[in-house]
């Protein structure tokens, strides 16, 4: 048997020797005595009895081999600066953030609700919570303020830490305001904001309530905070999906099961080692931050990299000059990304000594097979999809390259990981799909492993109806995603259930009409949502950036290449999927993030209110589609 085929089936049927195993990665307070309690299906406890604490694993721990090495770099291409912190450094930030909390009052089990752009002091404040057993809540940078309140009502935090303001593409965009009205609109009233200055907008402080981090800092440059011995079973953070409608769903972790999963990740996905430098190009307010940018590089030893800025500023070449620099091993992105590093001139990787870099990392959103290519062989260096969600909290399917060497097959994520006992299910029947290239819902059968989620924060019954009662006959965790398994293993996601499009009958992926336009040689992007119609129940839209649109300058061009388009999908797909219209645009609506749009995308199409858009990249994009659509 393969060497992962083994190592896979051990954690699913030996479960409990494997991540007895797994647990010795971490330091623990008091031994666990018992590795999972899951009586109470489908709610798991992972490593009962045991006492730890996260930030003394990502940081505490590595004083004795490796104080003076770098644990945390913060770079800023808004701000133009950068700053290194030891792993000593960072222990001595981390206790002065914390002794400044507790001195607001926060305490073990409270929240803390972390509203920050990428700075140091955002990584300063969830390890000090970590350190305190408080739990913390990151809200991205910029949010709206009507979504931030519900979050402060839903979590309740007593403090809340904040900046003056966060930058994007050298706009300043002032977050104070933006708090100051969600307190005011949230019923529950945090009792202390801790502000942080970085001089980039004004900001007023009330009396009472808000207090100056550099001032509060000054007075405990030197007060020592131990580590606060948690239960293994004690909530570490909440963290709110996006894209949630109606009242907010917190993702609520634990604290040594996920400690666990992110030590163990780092060793068999990403074959890390103590020493070397992780680069993660997202943001704290999302799930990589917390996993891949915070937590499991340094509880690997890793050097972690927090970057504020485009990719795209000052040049195109900026994340590899980083890589060169750092002497990066790991880096993590999205395809997005590298789809707008695609049309930048090839020059600027061209640039850089990148002989560091072991893989590079992609997740988020599909990869679609021409990005996979292009930077595969643009870096020289594997390219690794993975494939999960906030609320699993690190991958279901990739490669798992640190236990065997494994190809990658272009389109696919990968394997399922162990620990996950993937299946896929028959949405109709609730039936297992054994066969190869059977498309099912992607499921995972309970207990879910270490660090996923336990429960939505303050709301069992929806955890329970929401993620275990969506298939008939089967109390199994759905993903919402369409997949199918290739017979060697391979899933392949095929998009997500609920973005389902029924036209006429027939149940279509979205996913799969946009790998087939995007198959075309002169579409760069594509996103395909179902648009209500009045005799076919739903039809198919299109939305696609053409590689070269300097020939789309009239009518008839656009008309032309929509005509191709279309006998591209008819001839890949069917008739039955080929889209009422491709509409061309010259940028398709994002988040700051990265993913694209799709629900604002189709609110438009219908000509309804598309909600709150304060996460998107660029405003103008919808404008277009608008102008389109009429």
């Amino acid at each position: 048997m393969p060497q992962y085929a083994d190592f896979y089936r051990r954690s699913i049927e030996e479960r409990d020797a494997f991540w007895a195993e797994q647990a010795r990665l971490i330091d623990w307070h008091t031994p666990p005595q018992q590795v999972c309690d899951d009586s109470h299906p489908p709610f798991a406890r992972w490593f009962v009895g045991g006492t730890t604490n996260l930030c003394h694993n990502a940081v505490d721990r590595h004083l004795k081999d490796r104080a003076s090495q770098p644990a945390l770099v913060a770079i800023s291409t808004e701000t133009d600066t950068e700053r290194s912190y030891s792993f000593a450094e960072l222990h001595a930030e981390v206790q002065r953030m914390a002794a400044v909390l507790r001195g607001l009052g926060v305490q073990k089990g409270d929240r803390v609700l972390i509203y920050m752009p990428m700075i140091a002091e955002a990584a300063f404040a969830m390890l000090a919570c970590a350190r305190i057993g408080a739990l913390h809540s990151v809200v991205f940078g910029g949010f709206a303020s009507g979504s931030l309140a519900s979050r402060i009502e839903d979590a309740e935090p007593v403090a809340v830490v904040s900046a003056d303001a966060g930058s994007r593409g050298g706009k300043v965009v002032p977050y104070k305001p933006l708090l100051d009205e969600a307190i005011q609109l949230s019923r529950h009233k945090p009792a202390a904001v801790l502000m942080v200055d970085r001089g980039l907008a004004p900001m007023a402080l009330r009396a009472g309530r808000d207090h100056d981090w550099a001032a509060l800092r000054a007075r405990h440059l030197d007060t020592q905070v131990p580590c606060e011995w948690v239960d293994s079973t004690h909530p570490s953070y909440t963290l709110y999906t996006s894209g949630t409608t109606g009242k907010p769903k917190g993702v609520q972790r634990d604290t040594g099961g996920y400690a666990v999963a992110l030590a163990a990740s780092m060793k068999h996905i990403f074959d890390a080692e103590a020493g070397q430098t992780y680069f993660a190009t997202s943001d704290i307010g999302w799930v990589v931050g917390h996993s891949y940018i915070i937590y499991g590089p340094l509880l690997a030893g890793m050097t972690t990299i927090m970057y504020e800025g485009l990719p795209t500023r000052p040049d195109a070449g900026v994340w590899w000059s980083i890589v060169e620099k750092y002497k990066v091993t790991h880096m993590f992105s999205a395809p997005t990304a590298v789809r707008v590093l695609k049309k930048q001139d090839p020059a600027y990787l061209a640039r850089y000594d990148l002989s560091t870099l072991k893989a590079l990392w992609l997740a988020g959103e599909p990869l679609d097979e021409p990005t996979a290519q292009w930077i595969a062989g643009a870096l020289g260096r594997p390219v690794i999809d993975n494939y999960w969600q906030t609320e699993t909290g690190w991958p279901i399917l990739t490669l798992v390259n640190g236990v065997e060497k494994q190809a990658a097959r272009f389109g696919s994520p990968g394997k399922a990981v162990y620990g996950y006992n993937v299946k896929l299910i028959d949405e109709a029947t609730g039936e297992e799909l054994r066969g190869a290239n059977q498309k099912g819902v992607v499921a995972i059968e309970g207990p879910l492993p270490p660090g996923c989620m336990q429960t939505v924060w303050r709301d069992d019954a929806r955890f329970v109806n929401t993620y275990w009662k969506s298939i008939p006959g089967r109390m199994v965790y759905s993903t919402f995603d369409w997949g199918i398994r290739d017979a060697d293993g391979y899933f392949f996601i095929l998009g997500r259930t609920d973005d389902v499009i029924n036209v006429a009958g027939h149940r279509l992926g979205t996913r799969e009409i946009e790998e087939s336009i995007a198959a075309h040689p002169n579409i760069a992007e594509v996103a395909v949502v179902g648009v209500a119609d009045a005799l076919k129940g739903q039809v198919a839209m299109a939305f696609a950036v053409a590689r070269d649109a300097s020939g789309l300058v009239d009518e008839a061009a656009r008309l032309k290449l929509e005509g191709e388009v279309m006998k591209q999908v008819d001839a890949q797909l069917g008739a039955v999927a080929r889209p009422a219209r491709v509409h061309f645009v010259t940028v398709l609506p994002k988040t700051r993030s990265g993913k694209l749009l799709r629900r604002a995308l189709q609110a438009v199409a219908e000509r309804r209110d598309p909600g709150d858009l304060t996460t998107m990249e660029d405003p103008a994009a919808l404008q277009q589609v608008k102008d389109l659509v009429g």
